[in-house]
């Protein structure tokens, strides 16, 4: 097998990958699960003893994931943000279809980039477009074990399409 096959067949593999990596499913909850059945009441709920609620979990994963895409597409570095208050939106009560329909426009989005046959190509400086997908990946998932804690606090896990309770 020459590098060439073998940087196709890494290539195809991180294509069929990554989509399951931003929406679950053999590895962890999927994100429409873990999203579902949720009130405005409940999405913009903190639970005693927890930093956020599920909106502002949702809203800070929007925000990243915005700005990483931003990158990927502009081909280009954005400035970092100065302090991590700010990658946490505001969420109000009221704000989860917004913020909830957000997330799947932006997710939506990121289809699109997994199969590019540029991945490998530095877009800011140190990243690949392969490593900003991949760290877009992990942080969503990061924060959607997160967000099925506060569900779990809140006593709506698991949703009505089924959930891991274990």
């Amino acid at each position: 097998m020459t590098d060439q096959d073998r940087n196709a067949r890494s290539q195809l593999a991180f294509a069929r990958l990554l989509p399951r990596l931003f929406r679950g499913g053999q590895a962890f909850v999927g994100v429409e699960a873990a999203l579902s059945d949720l009130t405005d009441d409940q999405a913009t709920t903190r639970p005693a003893g927890l930093p956020h609620s599920v909106a502002q979990l949702v809203a800070h994963i929007n925000w990243w994931n915005r700005w990483m895409l931003d990158i990927i597409e502009l081909g280009q570095a954005l400035p970092y943000p100065a302090h991590a208050a700010d990658t946490w939106p505001e969420v109000q009560a009221g704000d989860w279809s917004r913020v909830k329909n957000e997330f799947y426009e932006l997710l939506g989005r990121i289809d699109p980039h997994a199969a590019r046959p540029d991945l490998a190509n530095p877009v800011n400086h140190e990243e690949t477009i392969g490593e900003l997908l991949a760290d877009m990946a992990l942080h969503t998932a990061h924060h959607f074990g997160q967000v099925v804690t506060v569900r779990q606090a809140l006593g709506v896990w698991p949703p009505a399409g089924g959930g891991d309770t274990w």
